[in-house]
């Protein structure tokens, strides 16, 4: 596999808002490699927190020039909007809560207005407000934080109570911060799907960290691209596969990062309305759609909906299918069988 090394010195780095970027694109660049496959080429790289990697086939002779334009995008991304990079926009944001409001390019401003539409659309079931509570429960320790601070930190949950004006934003309370996690690596895995599609790639394969997007037909020459849903009870192996073709698929899940205290897990997905994590009986949730923001979107809200509300919740929703997978069961969806290998 061909590596990338590191990036050309670019001085100072502006993202529209003059966030240096430079530590997160050479951490990136020396993660990232292109190798030939069948009919085309696969990149691979780290970056939002996860494993990434892009299948596609590219207009002869620029391979690397769309690998590299894909993993600066990222880069640049990840930089302005990632909550654990203290110069990210997010982190600016967070950090005048209560006092200044922030200024917003174009981008931005269409971002948030986005999240106006996950939770419209999840019923409130996904709040990007959500960092108080997200930041009281340590997954590596293992500890549950005491009801009061539960309490105290859902008082600074509300998406409505986030300030806007054109160009600004601004959180009234201190202590409220934002988290565009739940919807940051979908939104990412849609807008590289966009920059491939300008770039002249008719045939991609886009997967963040088991978020899915494909474009066209597999280089290899089969019908449609194979992606196996992940085995909730056998982290690794896949329950199944399913066939998709020009479509996303999703997925939500509490087996991974989680600990169990008197047999009774936590996992990492955490229920805005209660402050603690979901714990329905729901294991995990597959969503295929036309878009992964919007598979992303379902599969949690599924999750912390549970099983009957969640089903529903998929079956009522145009243009999408999807299976839940319980402690006991596995739920699908009209149409989902469909996409099912045979």
């Amino acid at each position: 596999m061909a590596g990338f090394g590191r990036p050309r010195k670019r001085g100072v780095n502006t993202l529209k808002d003059n966030f240096h970027v430079d530590e997160i694109r050479a951490r990136i660049h020396d993660s990232a490699g292109v190798r030939s496959v069948t009919g085309g080429h696969e990149l691979t790289f780290a970056a939002l927190g996860t494993q990434c990697r892009v299948v596609f086939v590219a207009p002869a002779g620029q391979a690397r020039q769309v690998a590299e334009r894909v993993v600066d995008w990222v880069a640049q991304f990840e930089a302005k909007y990632s909550r654990f990079w203290p110069h990210s926009l997010v982190s600016r944001i967070n950090a005048a809560a209560g006092r200044d409001w922030v200024d917003l390019d174009p981008e931005a401003e269409s971002l948030l207005a986005l999240n106006d539409q996950l939770v419209f659309l999840s019923r409130g079931l996904l709040d990007p407000t959500s960092l108080p509570l997200i930041r009281l429960w340590d997954w590596k320790t293992g500890k549950v934080p005491d009801e009061a601070d539960v309490a105290a930190a859902r008082l600074l949950v509300g998406w409505s109570r986030v300030q806007r004006r054109p160009g600004g934003v601004r959180l009234p309370a201190p202590g409220m911060a934002l988290d565009f996690g739940g919807m940051g690596k979908e939104y990412a895995v849609d807008q590289v799907i966009a920059l491939l599609t300008g770039a002249g790639v008719a045939s991609a394969l886009v997967d963040f960290g088991a978020d899915v997007r494909a474009m066209g037909l597999p280089p290899d020459g089969r019908p449609a691209w194979l992606i196996g849903l992940e085995d909730p009870v056998r982290p690794g192996n896949a329950w199944t596969g399913i066939s998709v073709r020009n479509c996303a698929v999703a997925s939500s899940g509490d087996y991974v990062r989680k600990f169990e205290i008197d047999g009774r897990r936590y996992g990492h997905i955490i229920d805005p309305r209660s402050g603690r994590p979901v714990a329905n009986g729901v294991r995990s949730v597959h969503v295929i759609a036309p878009s992964c923001t919007q598979a992303g979107l379902l599969s949690t809200s599924a999750f912390v909906a549970g099983p009957v509300e969640g089903l529903r919740l998929l079956n009522v929703t145009m243009g999408v299918s999807g299976a839940i997978v319980t402690d006991r069961e596995k739920m699908f969806s009209q149409r989902f069988h469909e996409n099912l290998n045979a």
